[in-house]
């Protein structure tokens, strides 16, 4: 059984189940059937029947990681392609950011408080809204527990990715450009692949966009708001 330690089976076994868990949403087309989500828990219930410790996984799927940079930068295409646009929007689409930013660290925060969170709890969430990088060199800043956080981010994602489209068809929000903006400062990376999957290059330029001025945003200003808070 020691293949199931192997690091290329592993990696291997990530791409299978991940795979599988897309086409099984395109199927069915259950939002609870998130592909992200699904694997996480097939994952999860392998390394428990398995006994492969977590550890020896990360190798594997360390080796995906190297392509995460790649799919950022690729994010630049779509927004490219939208670049005259975005220069005439660029004042709204700034203070979209901007209150987008500040209404999603003091809404967690007041949220936390409510509910009798730790300080440190409160912190970690703070920067939920953002990419994992951004989230985890934040939270580390104001001394939060950025494992904790990294959690809580793709939590965030996952939710989004599967409610945020129909939260704005709900509440009757039709522009691309809204959508997509909301769709990528409200759930980042998710938030903005479920963009391109529901509009293509159209919505994945103004996520894109969303994702990336609220994690210019949130790495400024969240210290400075916890700080007015009283952390």
């Amino acid at each position: 059984m020691d293949f199931l330690e192997n690091n290329y089976f592993l990696l291997a076994l990530t791409f299978v189940v991940y795979i599988g868990a897309r086409i099984l949403f395109k199927r069915t087309g259950l939002a609870i059937l998130n592909p992200i989500l699904v694997s996480v828990a097939v994952l999860i219930l392998f390394l428990v029947l398995t006994g492969v410790p977590y550890e020896t996984y990360t190798q594997g799927g360390g080796m995906v990681e190297f392509w995460l940079k790649p799919a950022v930068v690729a994010l630049g295409v779509p927004l490219y392609k939208q670049l005259s646009t975005i220069r005439k929007q660029i004042l709204p689409i700034i203070a979209a950011e901007l209150a987008g930013c500040v209404a999603g660290v003091v809404s967690v925060v007041l949220l936390a408080q409510a509910m009798g969170a730790s300080r440190e709890v409160v912190l970690s969430l703070a920067s939920k809204s953002v990419t994992t990088p951004i989230a985890m060199e934040v939270t580390a800043a104001v001394g939060g527990l950025p494992p904790l956080t990294a959690a809580v981010v793709v939590c965030v994602g996952i939710f989004g990715g599967m409610t945020g489209f129909r939260v704005m068809k709900m509440t009757r929000v039709k522009s691309p450009m809204a959508r997509g903006l909301a769709m990528g400062t409200a759930a980042h990376a998710l938030g903005t692949t479920a963009a391109i999957e529901h509009g293509g290059s159209r919505y994945g330029a103004w996520a894109s966009l969303g994702l990336t001025l609220n994690g210019l945003f949130t790495a400024l200003l969240t210290p400075t708001l916890l700080a007015v808070m009283g952390y």
